[in-house]
C-alpha cells in the first residue's frame, strides 16, 4: 500500500466560488488503538461540507479534510480493533466519538454529548483516498446498496430519519418537506412507505421532478403555501426565512423540525399565527448510533432508492459549487477508483 494519498483540505474558508479547498498529497493516516483504516471508494457531498468550506462552520483544526458519508474497504486494523476484518466494507458517518459517561450518553441521547466529535470537522474525513475511524462508530453497510448509493445513507439518510422522528408525524399524516435534496428525497420515501401524504416545496425543476417521481402528493416552489394543513414539516434548506412559512402551514398540534446544522437568521414570529394551537418548533442535532443502525435496516427493508449524481474525486470543488447553486439531482457522490 502506498504511503501517500490525495486529499482535499479546507485551506482558506470562504465563498465556494473563491476555491477554499485545495487538492494536496498527504501521508496515509495510521489507525490508532480501536481504529480502522478505510480505503475510500465513495464519499457523499453534504451541505455541511459546503458550510465548512465557506466558513459558516469554523473548521476545528487547520486544513481539515471534509467528508462524512464514506464507504470503503477496511485495509488496516489498529491495536485491539476486532469488529471488522481486512477486506470488510465499512461506512464512516458524521458522529465519531462520544464520552459514554455523561447524562446524555447514559440516557440514550449521545447526540447531545458535550464531548462529541465529528468526521470531517474535528477529524479528517472522506474527501481523501484513505480515512480512519474508531471502529465503534463505523457502520456495516447492507449488501443491497452499491458504494455510490450507500454513501448518502450515512448522513443524508440518517439525519433525515432523525428529523422524521423529531417531526412526530402521525400515522397516515400530512408531511411537508421544505427543500428536496440528498436528505429529503430519502426521507420522503420513508414517510410514503409509512402511509404518509408528502407535500414538497423546493427550488429547482430537477428537484421538483424527482419529488413527483417518488410519489409526492404535491410539489411547489419554496415559498408557496402548502396546499393542505400539515401535521408535520421538516425544513432541509438552510434558509431561516422559511420557518414562519412552514409554521404557518401547520395545522393545530403540528410539529416543525429544522434538519440543518446551520441556518440563516429566522425572522420574528407572530405568536398567534405561527405558534398558537400547540404548534411545536424543534431542532435536530446530529444523531445517535442507534438512529444510524435503525435507518440502515429500514432503508434495506423498504428498498429505498438513492438518486445520485456521481462526481470524479478530483472535481470535489465543482461538486460543492453545484450543490450551492442547486444543480445537484439527489445526492452528489465523489467516486474513487483504482
Amino acid at each position: 500500500m502506498t504511503n501517500m494519498m490525495r486529499a482535499w483540505e479546507v485551506r482558506d474558508p470562504g465563498p465556494i466560488d473563491e476555491s477554499p479547498l485545495a487538492l494536496v498529497e498527504r501521508p496515509v493516516p495510521v489507525p490508532r488503538r480501536g481504529e480502522v483504516l478505510v480505503r475510500v471508494r465513495a464519499c457523499g457531498v453534504c451541505r455541511t461540507d459546503l458550510h465548512l468550506a465557506e466558513g459558516d462552520l469554523q473548521p476545528r483544526h487547520r486544513e481539515v479534510v471534509p467528508g462524512h458519508e464514506v464507504v470503503g474497504e477496511v485495509v488496516e486494523l489498529g491495536e485491539d480493533a476486532d469488529r471488522f476484518q481486512i477486506g470488510d466494507r465499512a461506512g464512516i458517518a458524521w458522529l465519531r466519538h462520544t464520552c459514554g459517561a455523561c447524562r446524555w450518553c447514559r440516557s440514550g441521547r449521545e447526540n447531545l454529548c458535550t464531548q462529541s466529535r465529528y468526521t470531517g470537522w474535528d477529524a479528517d474525513g472522506g474527501y481523501a483516498e484513505f480515512a480512519v475511524v474508531p471502529e465503534a462508530f463505523a457502520y456495516r453497510i447492507p449488501v443491497s446498496f452499491a458504494d455510490e448509493q450507500a454513501a448518502p445513507l450515512l448522513c443524508a439518510g440518517i439525519i433525515g430519519y432523525r428529523s422524521l422522528l423529531r417531526a412526530r408525524l402521525p400515522a397516515g399524516g400530512r408531511l411537508g418537506l421544505f427543500g428536496f435534496g440528498a436528505s429529503a428525497h430519502l426521507t420522503a420515501q420513508l414517510a410514503i412507505a409509512q402511509g404518509a401524504q408528502v407535500h414538497v416545496l423546493t427550488r429547482g425543476e430537477a428537484a421538483r421532478e424527482l419529488a413527483t417521481q417518488l410519489g409526492a402528493a404535491s410539489v411547489g416552489g419554496p415559498f408557496d403555501p402548502a396546499p393542505v394543513p400539515l401535521d408535520s414539516a421538516i425544513i432541509f434548506a438552510p434558509a431561516g426565512e422559511l420557518v414562519p412559512l412552514a409554521l404557518g402551514s401547520l395545522g393545530p398540534g403540528g410539529t416543525l423540525a429544522l434538519a440543518g446544522i446551520h441556518m440563516s437568521d429566522i425572522p420574528a414570529l407572530n405568536y398567534q399565527r405561527h405558534l398558537f394551537s400547540e404548534r411545536t418548533l424543534c431542532s435536530v442535532t446530529s444523531n445517535t448510533r442507534r438512529d444510524g443502525e435503525e435507518f440502515l435496516v429500514l432503508a434495506n427493508r423498504l428498498d429505498i432508492q438513492v438518486t445520485t449524481t456521481p462526481v470524479p474525486f478530483d472535481q470535489a470543488d465543482v461538486a460543492l459549487r453545484d450543490l450551492s447553486a442547486g444543480r445537484v439531482r439527489g445526492a452528489a457522490v465523489l467516486t474513487l477508483t483504482g
